[in-house]
C-alpha cells in the first residue's frame, strides 16, 4: 500500500468522528489492557522475562548476520530454500517466480504484515494469481477492500454490525441472502465458504512469528488454526519475514512465546502454536513438497548500530497500541501505513522516510504506558524524540510549531528572563483557571482545548518549587 502518513491529521479528525469506529476501539480497554493486565499478574516471573527477552533479542541483533546464515543454512539442509531481498519489489518477485513455477491459479494466506508492507496481494492479482486470506480478521478487510486497522486484530475497526452487512453484501454470491447477527453464526459462514479454498490452493503463504536459527524452524501463533491448513494442504509453502524475526535457539523462542500472547491477548498461550522445519518428507503424512523462506530487509540493516536498532527487538504482540491513549482515539488506519500506533511511530518513519510520516512520532502524548507495557523493553519515547530533532534539524514541520520551539529555545539559553516569565505565565493561567482547576479554552493551544480541557499550573514554576525544595531539605538537615 502506498503510505498516507502525510494526512495524519485529517485520518484523525475523520477517526475522532466516526461512531462506529469509537464504538469499535472501546474494546481495547476491556479486552486487551485488562487481560494483559491479569496475564502478567498471574505469571510471578513475568518481569524477569522481559528482560531476558530483552538480553535475547539483543544478542541476536548484535551477531544478526551469524544467526541469519545459520538460520540458511540449517533450512538448506532440511530441503529448503532461502531467498534474501532487499527491497519490497525483489520479495513479490521471488514469490511470482516460486507461484510460477508451481503453476499457482490461487494461493491461500495466513495474517503476515510483512505481505502488506510489500502489497502483496494487489501484486499476485496483477499477476492472474487469486490470494486469498484465511485469517477470520484479514477475510474481512479483503472483503472490505481495507487494510488492517491493527497487527494482530486487523479488523479491530469494524463493529459487529458492519461485518454482518458486509457478509450479506459479499456472499450473495455464494449463495447466502440472510443477514446473520450472531457471532457464532458469522464464523460459521466465513469457514464454510473459507474451507474449500484451502484445498484448492497451489501454494500457501504465511508470516513467522520466529525464525529458529537452531535448527531451520520458522514459528506461527494463531488462534484459529488456519496457518495449519495454509501450510499443510497447498504443495508449496512460501514463509515471508524480515530479517529480525531470528532468534538462536528453540529456548529463545519458547522464552518470547510466554510473553508474546500474554501481551498481545493476554492468553498464556495462543490456541495453535506451529514450527514447521523444510518440506514434506518421506515418512510425514502431509506437507508441502517445497518450503520457501523470503527474508525480506527493507532498510533494517540500516538501522543496526543506529539510535532506532532496539525497535528491531519488537515482537508484533500490538500491546503499545493496545496501551497507547493516541492509538485509541483515532484508531489505526489514521497512522497511513502498514503499522500503527507507537510501533509505527517509530517505525514507519525509517521505512517511508520523516517528509512523508513526520506527523506520527508527534502524535504522542509521552505518557509512557507503551514503554511501560512492551514485552521486549523498547525505548519507544526515546526514539520519537530522536525523530522529533531529525524532523526540526531538516527544517520540516509546520512553522508555527518551528518558530514557537525557536522562541522557547531561545528564552532557555536565558535565565534571567526565561524565570521570570514562566513565573508570570502561571500566574496569569492560575488567575483565569476557575475553581476547578482547569481551562475549558486558551488561546495557541486550541488543539488540545477543543477536544480536553488544559489542568491549570499548581503553585510556582518547577525550578521555584525546586528551590524551596532544596532549601527545606537544607534545614531539616541542620
Amino acid at each position: 500500500m502506498e503510505p498516507i502518513s502525510h494526512a495524519f491529521k485529517d485520518n484523525a479528525r475523520r477517526g475522532l468522528a466516526d461512531p462506529n469506529l469509537q464504538r469499535a476501539l472501546a474494546r481495547l480497554k476491556t479486552g486487551f489492557q485488562e487481560r494483559r493486565t491479569i496475564a502478567a499478574a498471574r505469571l510471578p516471573e513475568f518481569e524477569a522475562l522481559r528482560s531476558q527477552a530483552k538480553e535475547i533479542k539483543d544478542r541476536t541483533l548484535a551477531n544478526l548476520d551469524f544467526y541469519l546464515e545459520r538460520f540458511e543454512a540449517k533450512v538448506r539442509e532440511t530441503g529448503g530454500e532461502v531467498h534474501w531481498c532487499q527491497t519490497p519489489a525483489e520479495a513479490r518477485e521471488a514469490i511470482l517466480r516460486i507461484c510460477r513455477a508451481a503453476q499457482a491459479k490461487s494461493v491461500t494466506k495466513g495474517k503476515s504484515m510483512v505481505a502488506e508492507e510489500i502489497a502483496l496481494n494487489p501484486f499476485l492479482e496483477a499477476n492472474g494469481i487469486e490470494p486469498v486470506e484465511t485469517d477470520l480478521g484479514e477475510y474481512i478487510i479483503q472483503l472490505a477492500d481495507e487494510y488492517p486497522s491493527h497487527i494482530i486484530v486487523p479488523a479491530l475497526h469494524k463493529t459487529a454490525e458492519q461485518i454482518s452487512e458486509l457478509f450479506l453484501d459479499r456472499h450473495r454470491q455464494y449463495g447466502n441472502t440472510q443477514r446473520l447477527e450472531e457471532v457464532r453464526e458469522l464464523v460459521d459462514e466465513a469457514r464454510r465458504i473459507i474451507r474449500p479454498r484451502y484445498v484448492a490452493a497451489d501454494v500457501g503463504i504465511t508470516g513467522a512469528n520466529f525464525l529458529i536459527a537452531e535448527t531451520g524452524s520458522t514459528a506461527i501463533v494463531t488462534n484459529e488454526g488456519n496457518g495449519d491448513l495454509t501450510q499443510i494442504l497447498p504443495k508449496v509453502h512460501i514463509v515471508i519475514a524480515t530479517l529480525e524475526k531470528v532468534v538462536p535457539t528453540l529456548d529463545d523462542a519458547a522464552t518470547l512465546m510466554r510473553l508474546l500472547a500474554r501481551s498481545a491477548t493476554g492468553q498464556e498461550l495462543s490456541t495453535y502454536t506451529t514450527f514447521s522445519t523444510g518440506p514434506r518428507r518421506a515418512d510425514d503424512l502431509d506437507g508441502p513438497e517445497s518450503f520457501h523462506v523470503v527474508l525480506l530487509d527493507n532498510g533494517r540493516s540500516k538501522m543496526l548500530g543506529s539510535e532506532f536498532q532496539d525497535v528491531l527487538r519488537c515482537i508484533k504482540c500490538g500491546a503499545c497500541m493496545n496501551h497507547c491513549p493516541v492509538y485509541g482515539a483515532v484508531g489505526g488506519h489514521a497512522y497511513g501505513w502498514v503499522y500503527p500506533g507507537p510501533l509505527g511511530a517509530v517505525l514507519t518513519p525509517f521505512l517511508v522516510g520523516i517528509e512523508e510520516a513526520g506527523h506520527l512520532p508527534n502524535a504522542s502524548t509521552f505518557c509512557g504506558r507503551c514503554e511501560a507495557v512492551c514485552p521486549v523493553r523498547i525505548p519507544l519515547l526515546k526514539m520519537m524524540r530522536y525523530w522529533r530533532e531529525r524532523e526540526f534539524e531538516a527544517g520540516l514541520g509546520a512553522p508555527a510549531l518551528r518558530r514557537g520551539l525557536a522562541l522557547w529555545a531561545w528564552l532557555a539559553k536565558r535565565p534571567a528572563l526565561y524565570r521570570p516569565l514562566t513565573a508570570l505565565a502561571i500566574a496569569l493561567l492560575g488567575a483565569l483557571a476557575p475553581r476547578r482547576g482547569a481551562l475549558a479554552h486558551l488561546p495557541l493551544a486550541t488543539g488540545w482545548t477543543r477536544d480536553r480541557d488544559l489542568p491549570a499550573p499548581e503553585g510556582g514554576t518547577f525550578q521555584a518549587r525546586w528551590r524551596a525544595r532544596q532549601g527545606r531539605g537544607a534545614r531539616t538537615a541542620a
